[in-house]
């Protein structure tokens, strides 16, 4: 590459990055506030309270096929085109969600929603995991976080200023239609991105390489433990308020900021990852992290007091941190480039499944025993990891 287009390609890297940031901004915000609104929701629309769990489903699912038949779609129109038209999709869900007056429009308006979640997730991850370096991975999934916790915020707000519910989406999928215009007017970006525009980082050192095809046994290893750790994350975050408050006694105020610091470690934790990654590398960060998140969950199940129930959360989180990032941006280190985005896309539909699954099974577990949740997660980590280990050893 010459001088002059190694910094055309530098100037290219620096302006589309902030707009990749937006976009999982973009796909955050929607999740987590159907659990805000719907208490005024299923009232109003006349639905039995049960159903918001039937819609998360119907997400999910959408949003998995969507993921794993992204390299096809990426392959065919590019990343730029098909974040866009995710964008404008789950924008113009929301201002449907907004007007909805029953249950058929509401599965209407989350097929938008799902589909376009899945294809923006595994063509942003596919995108950054083969031109950027494993610190812009971390803080990618850190732009997730601040999506997702503004998303109920905006939903909270509008309720307390007497909006409704309807006020809050109405203002999420304005929000959401801003950002497709700023992915329309900087689409010519993502057509001038080089081949590579960083060099890959995190990678072994001196690796061959990558002659693994999508239809390998790690091309389907890889999803799998996608599907694992997510299961993990999901089944953490929601049941552990639960085992505080019910199965030991914690006042609902603690367990609430328990969990938060959970979370909060989660986001915390990929920003600071992002510092490191490039010198530790992604296989290092990420055997690290799930030892780390081991030693959390294990303190977790013995954990009677708040102090160290919120040490053992905040371990976990730290733990878990590089986990999803750094499996993403290792994909071109182990695979042929010609089954980079089919194999990320089967990882951001795998996590989708495990995020069906797993927080159900522990639901099914928590009607007979509650205190077996913490063991659950305790099993799923060193399952976690066992499987890490044999993918490294293979690819």
């Amino acid at each position: 590459m010459s001088g002059c287009a190694a910094m055309s390609a530098r100037r290219t890297s620096i302006f589309l990055l902030p707009v990749i940031y937006l976009g999982f901004v973009s796909l955050g915000l929607p999740d987590g506030t159907l659990g805000v609104a719907w208490p005024q929701m299923y009232p109003e629309l006349r639905l039995p309270i049960g159903y918001a769990g039937g819609l998360m489903i119907v997400i999910t699912a959408l949003a998995a096929a969507a993921a794993f038949s992204s390299g096809q779609v990426v392959g065919r129109f590019g990343t730029g085109p098909v974040v866009l038209v995710s964008g404008a999709a789950t924008g113009l869900a929301l201002l449907a969600l907004s007007q909805v007056g029953g249950l058929a429009g509401l599965v209407l308006a989350m097929i938008p929603l799902g589909l376009g979640a899945g294809a923006v997730d595994a063509a942003l991850n596919g995108f950054v995991a083969q031109h950027y370096s494993g610190r812009q991975m971390n803080w990618l999934h850190a732009c997730w976080g601040i999506g997702a916790t503004s998303g109920p915020l905006v939903i909270g707000f509008a309720i307390s200023q007497g909006w409704n519910w309807r006020g809050g989406y109405v203002a999420l999928g304005t929000a959401q239609l801003v950002l497709a215009g700023l992915f329309l007017l900087t689409l010519g970006l993502w057509a001038r991105a080089p081949e590579r525009l960083v060099a890959a980082s995190g990678s072994r050192s001196g690796a061959v390489e990558p002659t693994l095809g999508a239809n390998s046994f790690a091309g389907w290893l890889s999803p799998a433990i996608l599907a694992i750790y997510v299961g993990a994350e999901l089944t953490t975050g929601l049941w552990a308020g639960s085992v505080l408050i019910v199965a030991r006694g914690f006042e609902p105020a603690t367990a609430a900021m328990a969990t938060a610091a959970y979370y909060g470690a989660i986001t915390v934790g990929r920003i600071a990852n992002g510092f490191v990654v490039d010198r530790w590398g992604n296989r290092r960060l990420v055997g690290l992290g799930v030892i780390v998140g081991i030693g959390g969950a294990l303190l977790f199940t013995v954990a009677s007091s708040v102090s160290l129930a919120t040490v053992a959360l905040v371990l976990m989180g730290l733990g878990f941190a590089p986990v999803y990032p750094g499996l993403m941006h290792e994909v071109p280190r182990r695979f042929v480039p010609a089954a980079v985005q089919t194999v990320i896309g089967r990882q951001a539909g795998a996590a989708g499944i495990g995020a069906a699954i797993m927080p159900a099974v522990a639901g099914a577990v928590a009607g007979s025993a509650l205190e077996t949740i913490p063991w659950l997660i305790v099993g799923c980590a060193v399952a976690l990891l066992v499987a890490i280990r044999k993918l490294d050893r293979i690819s």
